[in-house]
C-alpha cells in the first residue's frame, strides 16, 4: 500500500493545523532552504516595501504554502467529487464558459497560484483536457500523483515534443489543455523576458500554442477562502492581441504581465518558495550567489528604475502573524 494513501482517511481541518504548525517552525528557522529561496525573490521584486513588512509578506507566504502542498496532497488521495465540494463560488464564470466554447480550443493559463490541484477536478468537469505531466522524483509519490489524475477525466501525456504535439491536436480539435506557464524551462525552450520586473528565462510554449492555433486564452486560480472553508476560483479574460504575436518574445512578455495581474490579486498565494529566477542574465542563479553579489546586483537592478514598482503593500494585512495560527 502505498503509504500517502493515509492521507484520505485525515480530515483536512487537521491536516491544515498541521501545516500551520510547519510553517510556524520553518519561519522560525531562517537558514531553511525555502525560506532563503522566498527571501531572496522577496529582495529582487518587491524594493517598495520596508524591510518589516517584507518579513510580514514572507511568514504570509510561508503559510499559505504549506497549506497548499498538504491541501494538494489530500485532493489526490480523494475521490473527484470530494475536490469539487471544496469549491465554494466560481468569480466570472461566464470568461471560462466562453473559452470553452472557442472552436479553436481553449488554453487554460494556471500559475503556481493558491491550490492549483483542488482545481483540476471541478476543471475536469467540463470536458476531457490534454496535460502535459512530468515525474516527481520518488516512486510512492510519482505513483500516488498519478493515481489521483487518472481518476479524472484527462489524458496525460509526457513533457516532450510528443506532448506538445498531443495538446496542438487537442487545440485544433476545439478541445482544451492547461499549462503552468511559470516553471523555468530549458534554455532552448523560453526567452528571457521580465517577470515581476526581473529579466528571466521564461517557457514560451503556451504563447507559441496560442500563436499558432488562436485558442482562447483563460486565466484560472484556485484561492483558499480568508476563513479557510473551501477555496473560491477565479477566472481571467487573456485576451490582450500581445499574447497571440508570433514573435515569441512579445507573446510570452505578455503572458508573464497577465500572471503578474492574476498573482497580485492574491500575491502571498503565489508559490514564491520556487526558484523562479534562476536564469538571469548577467547574473545566473541568484540562489547560488554570495550575499555581496546578490545585493550588488539588487542594488544595481533597483537604481536603474528597471523594476516594474511592484507595490505589494496592498496584497497582505500588517497583522499577519504566523505565531497566531498555531
Amino acid at each position: 500500500m502505498n503509504p500517502y494513501h493515509i492521507f484520505k482517511f485525515v480530515p483536512l481541518s487537521v491536516l491544515q493545523m498541521l501545516a500551520r504548525f510547519v510553517a510556524w517552525v520553518i519561519v522560525k528557522i531562517p537558514s531553511l532552504s525555502i525560506m532563503r529561496t522566498i527571501r531572496i525573490n522577496m529582495a529582487l521584486i518587491t524594493d517598495t516595501l520596508s524591510e518589516q513588512k517584507r518579513q510580514a509578506l514572507i511568514k504570509d507566504i510561508i503559510y499559505h504554502q504549506c497549506l497548499t502542498s498538504i491541501e494538494s496532497i489530500k485532493s489526490w488521495a480523494m475521490p473527484p467529487e470530494w475536490s469539487i465540494a471544496q469549491i465554494c463560488d466560481v468569480h466570472n464564470k461566464d470568461i471560462l464558459l466562453e473559452g470553452l466554447a472557442n472552436p479553436n480550443g481553449m488554453l487554460a493559463i494556471v500559475p503556481h497560484l493558491g491550490t492549483w490541484e483542488m482545481m483540476n477536478a471541478w476543471l475536469n468537469q467540463f470536458g476531457a483536457p490534454t496535460i502535459m505531466y512530468k515525474p516527481v522524483d520518488g516512486k510512492f509519490a510519482n505513483e500516488f500523483i498519478l493515481q489521483g489524475r487518472a481518476r479524472l477525466n484527462a489524458t496525460l501525456v509526457p513533457t516532450d515534443g510528443s506532448g506538445v504535439k498531443a495538446v496542438f491536436k487537442t487545440l485544433k480539435q476545439g478541445g482544451f489543455s492547461i499549462v503552468l506557464p511559470d516553471h523555468v524551462p530549458d534554455p532552448s525552450g523560453g526567452v528571457v523576458v521580465p517577470f515581476f520586473g526581473i529579466k528571466t528565462l521564461t517557457s514560451t510554449l503556451a504563447s507559441k500554442l496560442a500563436s499558432k492555433t488562436k485558442c482562447a486564452l483563460v486565466g484560472l486560480s484556485c484561492v483558499r477562502r480568508n476563513d479557510g472553508r473551501g477555496f473560491d476560483i477565479y477566472c481571467y479574460k487573456l485576451d490582450d492581441p500581445a499574447l497571440y504575436d508570433r514573435n515569441a518574445q512579445t507573446a510570452t512578455h505578455a503572458l508573464n504581465q497577465a500572471m503578474e495581474h492574476m498573482i497580485k490579486d492574491n500575491y502571498s498565494h503565489y508559490m514564491w518558495g520556487y526558484r523562479r529566477f534562476k536564469r538571469i542574465p548577467n547574473l545566473g542563479n541568484p540562489y547560488r550567489k554570495d550575499k555581496a553579489t546578490l545585493a550588488a546586483f539588487i542594488q544595481s537592478h533597483h537604481a536603474t528604475g528597471s523594476h516594474s514598482g511592484n507595490d505589494v503593500s496592498g496584497s497582505f494585512t500588517d497583522d499577519t502573524n504566523i505565531d497566531n495560527r498555531k
